[in-house]
Parts: structure tokens; C-alpha cells; sequence
């Protein structure tokens, strides 16, 4: 530090002085310089050293003209480590990670995981975030419990965007507890993914599948388009019917399920949250299951693609982790959360 004095004060001092004596010191430096440059000894920087010249650097033009007891490039990379420095000391003063969550918000997240088995990290976050509490994916897996579990396909977006007075129609099978084979046929609207209708039958026909067209769109509420398969079941009949409603049809390519992937991915969800997980006596158990499922899946079922939003729409309702009330759905196989009521 006094080095760093005796520089500014021998700066003031030569303001005032002759130029004939400032030549004549110049010149009697610059011979000491000359001497001390061929000396073998290095000489000692000091702390006070190097900030003086970066200084001189910052402010001075022609420090390197007047620079011997070092390169210029050694000034140039002192200024950098006393930046690299400061921004480091910056970056250490802030506490690492992430906050702590309470301990009531991380029992509500194993209690979601231990009494929805079908559910998946998505949905649980999707759960919180209707009830106003921001949770990351990564925190609600880091409480999973250890279980075993059936692995689930993660959920694609097949468009870029929602696709309005479009529709799918599909058939699948439910086997039932006395060996026999029943028939689901579904109506899939894309814009918010609802099941506008469905029905149940062990014999499927041409005319009972152009019926349940008629019977799923009403008055004018006929779509635009309509994507089916290449089955058999769909005849002349049900192709006349469709065009009578003034419903363009459109057919897949054979064994090309991906390009009717909104219905084929509903009926993925329909096996993997209801029929893996039931045993279906008869017609009427199977209708009303299914109807006791979407009394679920329409109001209060959360899709990625709609946003973490339910068909029908759900709104968003605040809630503290403490302060959580948890409603069987589905006859226990499914959970709805709310705020409780004060």
C-alpha cells in the first residue's frame, strides 16, 4: 500500500517541476532500468503492484510503453483473474439448492403416490398444481415409495395443435369373469379429448355401429371429419350413414394404428386405469363401470396435452399441503383432491 502512496504522491509532486528535470530523472531512471534488467534476480510483485497497473491500464494509453519489469499481457491477465475473482465471491454468497419443502406438503406426496397406483409423477404434479401448490417433477419422484409398478409410455403430442370438429370412433374388447367377449365402441372428440359416447355389445353389427353414430351426435352437433379404421364391421350401411350427416370420413392405412392415435391412446388409458384393475361380470357391469370411470375422467382427470387441464375443465383451487382433502373416485381406484372447506 505505501508503493501504491508514493506513486500518487510522486505523481502530484512532478506536476509542478521543470520539464529540464523531469528529462534529466527520465533519462537517470531509464539507466537504472537498464541495469536492473540485466540483473538475474526477479524482482517481488506485490498485491498494491498489480492493482496500480491495471489501473494505469485502465486509464492510461501508453502504460505499455513505460512497462519493463513485466510483459504487457501478464497486466492483461492480472485484470482478468481479478475479474474471474469478484464474479466468483458473487456466485458463493447466495445458499445453494433448492428450498426445503414442509414436511406436511412431502406426506401428502407419499400419501398421492401410495393411494394411486396408476398414477405417474405428471399426474401428481398436475394434481398439486390444481390445488395452487408449485411442485417440481423431480422433487415428486424423489418421494416415490419402492414399489413395483407397471412402467407407462410417457404421453406424445401426435399434432401441434388441437384439431376442432374432428372425431375417432374405435372398437375393443373386455372379457368378462364367464369367458365370453364384449364389445366397446367409443366416439373420441380431439379438441378436449371427451368421450362423447360409448356403448356395449357382445354381437357388433353394421347397423347397431350406424345407430350409435346417429345416437352420438344429435340435432347439428355432427363434426367435420371422422377418423375410423379399415374393420369390417364398418359396412356400406354405416359408410351411408356417416355421409348422410354430412361427416367427411376418413380411413386409416391398413395396420397403421399411430395415425388413429388420440382413440388408440384413450383406449390404452381406459385398460391401464379401469379393466387391468377389474373384473367385468357382465354387460351391464361393464356399462356401469365405464359410466362411474368417466363420471372421473371428464371433470377431474388431467391431460398433458390440454395444459394439465380435465376435459371438461377444472379449475384451479388454491390450497395449503395441510389443508388437503382426498375423495375416493372410481369406486377407490382413483382420487380427487380438494381444499377443505373452513
Amino acid at each position: 500500500m505505501a508503493r501504491l502512496f508514493q506513486f500518487f504522491l510522486t505523481l502530484v509532486t512532478t506536476s509542478v517541476r521543470s520539464r529540464l528535470s523531469l528529462q534529466a530523472e527520465n533519462a537517470a531512471l531509464r539507466n537504472q532500468l537498464s541495469l536492473y534488467q540485466k540483473s538475474r534476480k526477479r524482482p517481488r510483485i506485490r498485491p498494491t503492484d498489480r492493482l496500480l497497473w491495471c489501473l494505469l491500464a485502465k486509464f492510461w494509453t501508453g502504460w505499455r510503453a513505460a512497462l519493463y519489469f513485466v510483459q504487457p499481457r501478464t497486466v492483461t491477465t492480472w485484470q482478468k483473474k481479478r475479474f474471474r475473482d469478484y464474479w466468483c465471491a458473487l456466485s458463493k454468497s447466495a445458499k445453494p439448492g433448492r428450498p426445503r419443502i414442509s414436511r406436511e406438503l412431502r406426506m401428502l406426496i407419499v400419501q398421492m403416490w401410495e393411494t394411486n397406483p396408476t398414477w405417474g409423477s405428471p399426474k401428481i404434479v398436475a394434481e398439486f398444481a390444481m390445488l395452487g401448490i408449485e411442485v417440481a417433477k423431480s422433487t415428486v419422484e424423489k418421494y416415490q415409495p419402492t414399489r413395483p409398478r407397471p412402467s407407462s409410455p410417457t404421453w406424445r403430442t401426435f399434432l401441434d395443435q388441437h384439431v376442432r370438429n374432428l372425431v375417432s370412433i374405435d372398437f375393443f374388447i373386455v372379457p368378462t369373469a364367464t369367458f365370453r367377449v364384449l364389445f366397446v365402441f367409443i366416439v373420441l372428440a380431439h379438441d378436449r379429448r371427451r368421450i362423447v359416447h360409448f356403448n356395449v355389445t357382445e354381437h357388433p353389427t353394421a347397423q347397431w355401429t350406424a345407430q350409435q353414430i346417429v345416437e352420438a351426435f344429435p340435432f347439428d352437433t355432427a363434426p367435420s371429419y371422422l377418423i375410423r379404421d379399415g374393420d369390417g364391421i364398418y359396412g356400406e350401411r354405416v359408410t351411408r350413414r356417416i355421409e348422410s350427416l354430412g361427416i367427411d370420413e376418413v380411413i386409416t392405412a391398413p395396420a397403421s394404428p399411430w395415425q388413429n392415435a388420440y382413440v388408440e391412446r384413450v383406449i390404452g388409458t381406459l385398460r391401464r386405469e379401469l379393466f387391468d384393475h377389474v373384473i367385468v361380470f357382465n354387460e351391464r357391469h361393464l356399462k356401469r363401470r365405464l359410466s362411474s370411470y368417466l363420471e372421473y375422467y371428464h371433470p377431474w382427470r388431467t391431460h398433458q396435452s390440454l395444459n394439465s387441464d380435465a376435459p371438461d375443465g377444472r379449475p384451479v383451487r388454491a390450497a395449503e399441503s395441510c389443508n388437503v382433502v382426498e375423495l375416493p373416485a372410481v369406486h377407490g381406484l382413483h382420487h380427487v383432491y380438494l381444499p377443505k372447506v373452513a
